[in-house]
């Protein structure tokens, strides 16, 4: 059992569960800082905090602190594209090569945007991917994007685009906006900023460094490795396994200075902010999108039913039936995080955020102390108690 922890915010009468699933996450489930917030019919009805910010310094979480949500970050992104998509930028079932001529190299001609972000282009890895000053340079970077070739015939398998998406999804945005804006900058604009989100996928350099959570690296053993397939746990350990390959360049988002890296954007991985930034956009998304002008079309698309690739959803990366879509996980019977509609994304640590459309929930958990389960135990609490707050059972068939 571990040391109860002074729990911050509130929840509306009839979400105290929430609540005693939060605090129990520090009492019982080895939690060191955190943030939960929910947004239920375009109301935000619960926002709590918790825990240590800084492990050494022992600063504790405070209302508005941000901490790094890895490929959480991946949802955020995904629905900056469904705007641009809203906004006519772009048609999910065209060519990349319509958009982006020089992307036909190498065989990839007739990849669609929606096999691109579905992991479905075999685009996984590229040479320079943990290279700071490439990724720094989008000029540069989308050359050596244009030139890699598919590790697999486009459509027929999925393997996990674990960095690499954000940074095609970013060129292909660049390609297409008027105002040639990165992703991060896209997201700054349109999104972020009119919705007052404390969120960055490229944080800015005034951000002090006491607004932001240090991490806590999760230990790794036999123990905490519970609960991953035998086979994802063997592929970590291979340097050669589509798994650790992926992943290249994750840590190019941190900075011993000044804890995380400032203005530079890594789509994928590196955005930087609050729980309840990201419920709240996942939240617009879930009641309609009237407060960004999203076309009914276009939202219709992120609930639709998620296509496989001819192979299947077994992803050659996490070794398990994983289903994407547009840029997010979706619910299936081993993840039944909402109803077949809802779609989101999780993190490396435990983070998550989701939209629910049918039950019309924004739902995000962000921890600064990383788990090693591909379900985290503290997240799956949360939200069990938050299906349970409105009377439902099972969100993946009520």
């Amino acid at each position: 059992m571990g040391k109860k922890s002074a729990v911050s915010g509130f929840v509306k009468p009839g979400f105290e569960a929430v609540r005693e699933a939060f605090a129990e996450n520090f009492e019982r489930r080895n939690e060191l800082g955190a943030a939960c917030c929910i947004y239920y019919q375009g109301e935000k009805v619960v926002d709590l905090w918790g825990g240590i910010r800084n492990e050494t310094t022992r600063e504790p979480w405070e209302e508005d602190t941000m901490v790094i949500v890895w490929s959480t970050t991946k949802g955020l992104a995904g629905l900056a594209m469904a705007l641009a998509n809203s906004q006519g930028f772009f048609d999910y079932d065209e060519p990349i090569s319509r958009y982006w001529p020089e992307f036909a190299q190498q065989g990839k001609e007739k990849i669609t945007i929606r096999q691109l972000l579905a992991h479905q282009a075999g685009l996984f890895e590229f040479e320079g991917q943990n290279n700071k000053d490439l990724i720094a340079n989008l000029n540069r970077l989308a050359v050596i994007l244009a030139q890699q070739k598919p590790a697999w015939e486009p459509g027929t398998r999925q393997g996990y685009h674990a960095i690499t998406l954000g940074y095609y999804q970013s060129e292909l945005l660049r390609r297409v906006d008027p105002k040639g804006r990165s992703i991060g900058q896209y997201f700054q604009d349109e999104i972020a900023t009119p919705l007052g989100l404390d969120f960055y996928i490229s944080l800015p350099e005034e951000i002090p460094d006491n607004r932001l959570a240090t991490l806590r690296q999760a230990k790794i053993s036999l123990l905490s490795m519970r609960g991953m397939p035998l086979s994802l746990i063997l592929a970590s350990m291979n340097p050669r396994s589509v798994f650790r390959r992926s992943l290249l360049g994750t840590d190019i988002s941190l900075d011993k200075e000044c804890i995380y890296t400032r203005s530079f954007e890594v789509p994928s991985g590196g955005g930087v902010g609050t729980a309840r930034a990201i419920a709240h956009a996942y939240s617009v998304f879930a009641t309609g999108g009237k407060e960004l002008g999203i076309r009914e079309e276009t939202l219709q698309q992120l609930m639709a039913l998620p296509v496989a690739p001819q192979q299947g959803f077994r992803d050659l990366a996490f070794k398990q039936e994983t289903p994407f879509s547009l840029g997010f996980m979706r619910p299936s019977p081993k993840n039944p995080f909402g109803a077949p509609s809802s779609f989101g994304m999780p993190g490396t640590g435990g983070s998550f955020g989701f939209a629910n459309p049918q039950a019309k929930i924004g739902y995000a958990y962000v921890p600064n102390g990383m788990g090693m389960a591909l379900i985290d135990p503290r997240d799956f609490a949360l939200r069990t108690a938050m299906y349970r707050s409105i009377g439902i059972r099972d969100p993946y068939r009520d």
